[in-house]
């Protein structure tokens, strides 16, 4: 399957390799972004700047450009702040808007990212798609309420519709506020990284597999909710531990420095059987390999 493909948030973390992963399966790739193609953008893209948040702005693209498919992966993502914001009761709107635009513009084919925060994450693991949703943050109700509002759109339209729950994502270009990145960050940079004792677990992807499953989850026929995880849970000190190895700095990391966060749940762990036996992909980064590789990035940019 190909087409025209529209791809929100693609300057984003995962938007910046679904766009090649989706041009590696022939779409011809638009790519929209609030201020247009950012440095080093590949040039069988093409890019659109566009504020989605603006009924004129987002309507006028949606219009023109008559996509065949649409992946939507914008949202507000302001580390730490997005679990409560605001502005993600701005993003069901503009996601619903998009969605129906898309729709009666010809689309045909949607994929949207939604979260593993929507899921009632005191439920025994690994998560199923059809386990129990009782979100317990403003984010996770806010996309919980984006897939309500897009399988009823999408039914009343006779669009196809995706929706890929992320679970812990990781790898080069992540923001330097989040776990991964801020210990392997520091590392490079011979300063300690504090830590909590890292005895829960999670089920954690690299940034790469996470593109080519929604690329996947995008191309195929699959309908409904899809886990994008890679079906193993870990102990975050295993993670943290293993970034401070591949760096070779073992004596800089402070495991048990920062205290745990009340309420945290042991384990968040996914069930990926529609994932894999369904749409057809497993993740191809090993956890290893996806750490050594985040570090490097982080090394090469050390100053």
């Amino acid at each position: 399957m190909s087409g025209r493909v529209l791809v929100t948030g693609a300057s984003g973390f995962v938007g910046r390799r679904a766009i090649d992963a989706l041009a590696a399966r022939g779409y011809e790739v638009h790519a929209v972004a609030r201020g247009g193609a950012p440095d080093g953008a590949p040039d069988a893209v093409r890019w659109h700047a566009a504020d989605l948040l603006d009924a004129r702005s987002r309507g006028e693209l949606v219009g023109s450009l008559h996509a065949s498919h649409l992946l939507h992966l914008a949202w507000y993502a302001e580390p730490g702040a997005f679990w409560a914001a605001r502005e993600n009761a701005a993003w069901v709107a503009a996601s619903v808007g998009l969605l129906d635009e898309f729709a009666a513009a010809g689309g045909t084919r949607a994929t949207i990212a939604g979260t593993c925060a929507e899921y009632d994450w005191t439920a025994p693991g690994p998560l199923a798609e059809d386990a129990p949703l009782v979100p317990a943050t403003f984010y996770g109700i806010c996309k919980d309420a984006t897939r309500r509002v897009a399988e009823g759109l999408a039914e009343r339209a006779g669009l196809s519709l995706a929706w890929g729950r992320i679970f812990f994502l990781y790898g080069p270009r992540e923001d330097p506020r989040r776990l991964v990145a801020s210990v392997a960050r520091a590392l490079v940079a011979g300063e300690r990284a504090p830590t909590s004792a890292g005895r829960q677990r999670r089920d954690f992807l690299h940034v790469d597999d996470a593109a080519g499953a929604f690329a996947a989850l995008l191309d195929s026929d699959v309908a409904g909710a899809v886990n994008v995880a890679s079906g193993e849970a870990v102990a975050v000190r295993r993670v943290v531990e293993t970034l401070a190895q591949a760096a070779g700095r073992p004596e800089l990391l402070d495991v048990g420095a920062l205290a745990e966060r009340p309420g945290d749940p042991p384990q968040i762990a996914a069930d990926i059987a529609r994932l894999r036996d369904e749409v057809g992909f497993e993740a191809r980064v090993t956890l290893a390999d996806g750490l050594a590789s985040t570090v490097d990035w982080w090394g090469a940019r050390a100053p």
